[in-house]
């Protein structure tokens, strides 16, 4: 397997954001179990609302941001190049679906690089055996990154009544 080549673009001033090794941690073990792809370079480029809207809108027809956005490298025949394509990652949705999922904000992260890569990789999920085989390639390559299943949202946490004052005048 060769290892992952990791273009980290940050078009947008916002912390937390996914180091470089781990955006390489990430995308070698998704190319793990795909010990055959020649292909090992890709970029992941982290933007705002606004440049996830308006490629969200002009590549996909849905006008409105979104998590992350898969774009394959269509290579010319005869020409062998290692590139598997561009992931484009809106920081703020990341964040917010983190919150909302009660899951800490790299391991989404993690998810939607796995997630994406998978994209570069010709995987999908529009249909429902394509969807199926693809969340458990997910949740077997988090899991070996010590990450929990995505796809299973743990509850709120528990508010403890005699530490948190929930009066409405407090």
């Amino acid at each position: 397997m060769n290892r992952a080549v990791v273009d980290r673009q940050v078009a947008l001033d916002a912390q937390g954001l996914p180091d470089q090794a781990e955006l390489g941690t990430w995308v070698e073990a998704v190319l793990a179990r795909h010990p055959d792809e020649p292909r090992c370079e890709l970029t992941v480029r982290f933007v705002d609302s606004a440049e996830s809207q308006a490629l969200n809108r002009d590549y996909r027809d849905r006008d409105k941001p979104t998590n992350v956005l898969s774009f394959p490298f269509e290579c010319p025949p005869g020409v062998p190049l290692p590139l598997l394509g561009d992931l484009v990652i809106c920081h703020s949705v990341v964040i917010a679906e983190a919150r909302a999922q009660h899951k800490t904000v790299g391991d989404h992260y993690a998810h939607m690089v796995v997630h994406g890569t998978l994209h570069l990789l010709g995987h999908d999920h529009i249909e429902d055996d394509e969807a199926e085989a693809m969340e458990a390639m997910e949740r077997d390559i988090l899991a070996d990154l010590g990450i929990a299943d995505p796809y299973l949202t743990p509850s709120p946490p528990h508010r403890d009544s005699d530490t948190e004052d929930e009066r409405a005048d407090a």
